[in-house]
């Protein structure tokens, strides 16, 4: 079987944004992915919109956006299939061909429906990673790999230090199956919005409701009178698990069903409503992180800390929903405030041609909470694909790589430093 000078696992944003950068400086590229589609959260588990990526400046006016690069390729993309644009809204399903466009631009070679389930390491190197499909399993050998699973599973199954979810304890952020209604009078509903929600938590301090969220979260801009749910809360179960994962599943959908007679019996606006898309798979916000050669902390995000070797900006705000049941903490950022993300969060202490991109770098359970979103997955993506393609260009490993190279190569790659 070909042997690839990279092999990317993950084809969410930030493994999408990886291929295809290693791809377009000249590398040989395959791309893995579980399901049959590109995108990730986005086609996945039903995750939108784009959470804020762009400073503010006076009268909290749009200043720089903070992920460009592939990133804005992505969003400049979206106007081939629609004229509707937002900074924070997309057309989700148009999504999945854009990315499926780019790819095939860059010639980047594309496994879907394949499964790791193991990597085959030699001292400090990866050698090849194995992944089940409908034909049996196959083994795939590359000189560089890159995990973007969001889970980490690459760098689990060769054994790399990681953390699971929260410091003191484990818990993870709550896993949520995302959905959606239509037929919704929005106008109405955005009215009686207070109303609707002082209902239920009303509701659920009864025990009528079961949902441990502590109000209804929801977006708009799918389409005319459909309205996107993020509100369904699974906490206390393992996303790496995958017993507590499946009953995970079936809790979140019961928790749709609950929304669903809960609105259609409170609200005018969902008289004629219809409930037309529940996610294929619940959504996790965290699960395993690397410990890598740098660990990011929250002290570093607050402090807006620029690392001499940063790949990515951000400033979303620190937004964590309580593992263990009600609330959800923020910490915002202000403003033109923002902070750095360094090369050494992407690479792991034990292999020297392994990176790692998207919510699973080496950040603390705080600091994860901010850098998880997709615009900042997919600049780290977009990182550590130029990383890998440097470092074979040059004959050097991830962890000697010239960061001065990567940082310039970025930026004239449209990034943002």
């Amino acid at each position: 079987m070909k042997k690839y000078d990279l092999i990317v696992a993950g084809g969410g944003l930030a493994g999408v944004a990886a291929a295809v950068s290693a791809s377009r400086e000249g590398l040989s590229v395959l791309l893995i992915e579980k399901s049959g589609t590109l995108g990730g959260a986005i086609s996945n588990n039903l995750v939108y919109p784009f959470m804020r990526y762009w400073t503010l400046g006076e009268d909290n006016k749009v200043g720089n956006h903070l992920s460009s690069g592939i990133f804005a390729e992505m969003r400049e993309r979206e106007k081939k299939y629609t004229s509707e644009f937002s900074l924070m809204r997309f057309k989700p399903e148009y999504f999945k061909l854009l990315l499926d466009d780019m790819v095939s631009e860059a010639c980047v070679d594309l496994l879907f429906h394949a499964c790791l389930c193991a990597v085959n390491c030699e001292k400090n190197k990866i050698k090849s990673v194995s992944v089940t499909t409908d034909a049996g399993i196959l083994t795939l050998e590359a000189d560089f790999f890159i995990d973007t699973t969001g889970d980490g599973n690459l760098f689990y199954l060769a054994g790399c230090d990681y953390q699971l979810g929260r410091e003191s304890d484990g818990l993870c952020q709550p896993m949520t199956t995302c959905f959606r209604m239509s037929g919704v009078d929005v106008a109405q509903f955005k009215k009686d919005s207070a109303t609707i929600n002082e209902k239920y938590k009303e509701l659920q301090k009864s025990g009528e409701i079961k949902n441990p969220r502590e109000d209804i979260l929801v977006f708009y801009g799918i389409g005319e009178g459909i309205v996107h749910f993020n509100t369904t809360r699974i906490v206390k179960l393992d996303p790496t698990d995958p017993f507590d994962k499946s009953r995970a599943e079936i809790a979140a959908r019961r928790q749709v069903y609950e929304m669903e007679l809960f609105l259609k019996k409170h609200s005018k606006a969902f008289e004629n409503s219809t409930l037309i898309s529940i996610a294929s798979e619940i959504g996790v916000r965290e699960s395993r992180k690397l410990k890598g050669i740098y660990v990011l902390t929250v002290e570093d995000l607050k402090n807006l800390t620029y690392f001499d070797d940063a790949i990515a900006l951000g400033n979303y705000d620190i937004d964590i929903h309580n593992p263990a049941g009600s609330g959800t903490s923020h910490y915002y950022f202000k403003g033109e405030e923002r902070y750095s993300i360094p090369y050494r969060s992407l690479l792991p202490k034990e292999y020297d041609n392994l990176l790692v991109a998207g919510r699973c770098i080496s950040a603390t359970h705080e600091a994860q909470a901010s850098v998880r979103i997709m615009p900042i997955c997919a600049t780290l993506g977009q990182a550590a694909g130029t990383a890998a393609a440097l470092a074979y260009k040059t004959g050097e490993c991830a962890h000697t790589l010239d960061t001065k190279l990567l940082r310039d190569t970025l930026i004239k790659n449209g990034a943002a430093l």
